[in-house]
């Protein structure tokens, strides 16, 4: 990739002359999409990011939010960030993925916090193929190695097989920080006079032109020829800066900061300066390096990892050296903030190699004006399928099947604060500063927001609103991971216009601000394009740290919230479902709550009722494949539903319309009566101590026992 005609045109005529090659470069990668957005973010203004609770919303390295206090806790913040890194994942699974999870834990210190927990959602190709399954294997050895050496708990997240992942998978990686308020700081430059100091790893040549390759679609030999612009991650060293920031914020020795990711050095000290309206010069001469004979755009542009740029004043310059050598970290100043009106310079072998305005460099970038097509609406045309076989693909769909395989390697407990574990709908933290319970869920559905990419992304931001209601508590914040292809085309184009404005509304309904995000762009390759992938992010609030369950405790009644399908609804809709994923076909995308926020708010506080023993959200899979989840070798279900005028038993079983929760609760009548006027509430049926799931459907029964379900759910870790 290299700058376009018309955005050097641009260039020449801001500056009056040709750039430098390290100018050019610099404008390469920061006007990249990668960078600028320049795709997308005429369309970002769709998000409501106000609230109460923002206390910085978009635009920094990540979000801060604060938490309502409970009891005698006192007042917290959290940070949140979403990064992706998925072309590097192609050309390497294991240290692209590893250093996606470096990255967005660095841009949590960079706002002054400690990094408390992590989301991962991963999106490969078909699963009987063997290079996905490579790929697969790579990016969850890169995310549990590099995660639980630095000692930051993985604990929610998710995984999505789809056909047109094969050419471009999508690993997206999710941070929470915890923050005192009076440690905050920001990445915008304080002070003219101020140095810039560089602590962290050695700077080499790993990575050089990462978001210039960020930008453009994976080329047919990009696992060899693009190899070189994969970073390469250490852990050990991300482990050390994380406790150098700890030390450098205890003695109040940093004014501002900036992670060293897309774009290097270039990137990040660029963008600090320009948040600040200040100037800067920086020699690049005075940067730690590892390799010799850099030359001045390697230095500027290479994203060598572990690496923190900051602010300090001039007479704690000498401190904040002392703390690196003590944590083992390289520790260089490399330049000094310069007046407001002054440009943004840095030397080389006493050559100007760079002089520029700092802000024409970061926002300088044109944006794109882009045709879109909207996508067709899909008219039922469906399969009929024995129950029985239909049952049985989908519950073992690697989809549906249990995650088991990958939470497994991670640690999830390190730092004693994961209440709920993965596996369950929703993580649940305990802050016990503040006395509160935060719930955590992250993902998206490619089979819902490519069947319909509107649609399907309302449902999207609705089925992990659901999930951390589920486990009681209240949506409060989101941050978003939004996929797509080629804009160029306007098909892609007008999906991923779709999931926009499909996740927009929907938060919006739910008074959930969107706080921050990331996009990703030109995820297109030989095989073609990626389904728009709104990765969503969110967190919810509570009193406490427990939580019901998902198992069932088989001593309480089932029934299912917000089922219209089981309450005389004659039309429930398989569109985007696994079903019609597992046995072709199409259909219009389920119908969803006409107030989503009330339905949300009713199932957090039902969820928390002491008569409620379990409670598990209906999503993937359906109505089968919850009750599915929830039986186990001491506990089981007989459910009988529906009606011959009701559908089929296919749409009333697989159908998956987000937004209804099937609890266990020894008081039927409390549910619905806190639900009268919100959502239906139907009896399904009793748990009990069978050790097994009955299920009777218009005049079909399935029966299966637990251990013939674990044996179904059990094909990941089967196969891997």
């Amino acid at each position: 990739m290299s700058l376009s005609d018309a955005d050097h045109e641009l260039v020449v005529e801001e500056i009056g002359r040709e750039p430098t090659r390290a100018e050019a470069a610099l404008f390469e990668n920061l006007w990249s999409e990668h960078c600028a957005y320049r795709s997308s973010r005429p369309l970002l203004s769709a998000f409501d990011s106000e609230g109460d609770q923002v206390v910085i919303g978009p635009g920094d390295d990540a979000a801060v939010v604060s938490l309502p206090s409970h009891g005698d806790g006192e007042e917290m913040y959290i940070t949140m960030g979403v990064e992706s890194h998925n072309h590097p994942s192609y050309v390497d699974p294991f240290d692209g993925a590893a250093t996606g999870v470096g990255g967005i834990v660095r841009d949590t210190l960079s706002m002054g916090a400690y990094p408390i927990a992590l989301a991962d959602c991963l999106y490969f190709g078909d699963f009987d193929r063997e290079h996905s399954r490579y790929l697969f294997e790579g990016v969850v050895e890169g995310i549990s190695h590099y995660g639980n050496c630095i000692g930051v708990p993985t604990v929610t997240g998710g995984v999505a097989f789809h056909d047109d992942y094969e050419g471009n998978p999508l690993v997206n990686v999710s941070c929470i920080g915890l923050l005192e308020p009076e440690r905050t700081i920001t990445a915008e430059a304080q002070e003219p006079g101020n140095k810039l100091v560089l602590v962290g790893n050695a700077t080499g040549r790993d990575g050089l032109g990462g978001a210039s390759f960020a930008s453009e679609d994976l080329a047919e030999d990009a696992e060899t020829e693009d190899r070189p612009a994969v970073q390469v991650g250490d852990p050990y060293a991300e482990k050390l800066l994380v406790e150098c920031n700890e030390a450098l914020l205890d003695e109040e020795l940093v004014e501002s900061a900036r992670d060293l990711g897309a774009a290097g050095l270039g990137g990040a000290s660029s963008e600090l300066v320009a948040k600040g309206g200040l100037g800067a010069r920086i020699e690049l001469d005075r940067v730690h390096e590892r390799e010799p004979n850099m030359n001045a755009m390697e230095y500027l542009l290479a994203e060598s990892q572990e690496r923190m740029v900051y602010e300090v004043a001039p007479e704690d310059v000498d401190r904040v050296a002392e703390l690196a050598e003590r944590f083992d970290l390289g520790c260089s100043v490399i330049g000094e903030l310069t007046e407001p009106g002054t440009n943004y310079v840095c030397t080389f072998e006493d050559e100007t190699v760079v002089d520029v305005d700092a802000e024409f460099l970061g926002e300088g970038a044109p944006m794109n004006d882009l045709p879109s097509d909207a996508p067709p609406r899909q008219e039922r045309d469906l399969p009929t399928v024995a129950l029985e076989e239909a049952f049985e693909e989908i519950v073992s769909s690697p989809n549906c099947a249990s995650k088991r395989w990958v939470y497994r390697q991670y640690d999830h407990e390190v730092q004693v604060r994961t209440s709920v574990l993965p596996g369950d709908d929703a993580a649940l933290l305990a802050i016990r500063e503040a006395g509160t319970g935060l719930a955590f869920s992250a993902g998206a559905d490619p089979n819902w927001t490519d069947a319909a990419p509107y649609e399907g992304a309302r449902a999207v931001a609705l089925e992990n609103a659901t999930n951390v209601a589920a486990k009681g508590a209240t949506p409060h914040a989101a941050v978003d991971c939004l996929n797509g292809g080629n804009p160029e085309k306007p098909d892609v184009y007008g999906g991923f216009k779709g999931i926009v404005d499909g996740l927009a509304d929907m938060c919006s309904d739910l008074d959930v601000p969107v706080v921050g995000g990331n996009v990703s762009l030109y995820n297109d390759s030989q095989d073609g394009p990626i389904p728009p992938t709104p990765t969503l992010a969110l967190v919810g609030v509570k009193e406490g740290y427990d939580a019901p369950p998902l198992s069932l405790s088989g001593e309480g009644t089932l029934v299912v919230v917000g089922d219209t399908a089981l309450e005389g609804e004659t039309d429930p809709r398989l569109g985007g479902s696994e079903y019609t994923a597992q046995f072709g076909g199409t259909d219009r995308f389920p119908a969803l709550p006409a107030d989503s926020s009330e339905v949300i708010e009713t199932i957090a506080e039902v969820a928390d009722a002491d008569h409620v023993l379990a409670s598990h959200d209906v999503s993937h899979g359906g109505l089968a494949v919850t009750l599915a989840e929830m039986v186990h070798e001491d506990a089981g279900a007989s459910v009988g539903i529906g009606t011959t005028e009701h559908g089929t038993p296919a749409r009333l079983l697989f159908n998956e319309r987000p937004g209804r929760v099937v609890f266990e609760t020894t008081d039927p009548a409390a549910v619905r009566e806190a639900f009268d006027g919100v959502a239906p509430v139907t009896e399904l049926g009793e748990a009990n101590d069978s050790n097994g799931l009955d299920i009777t459907v218009n005049d079909e029964t399935l029966a299966y026992n637990a251990a013939d379900i674990a044996d179904l759910r059990s094909v990941i870790d089967d196969e891997l």
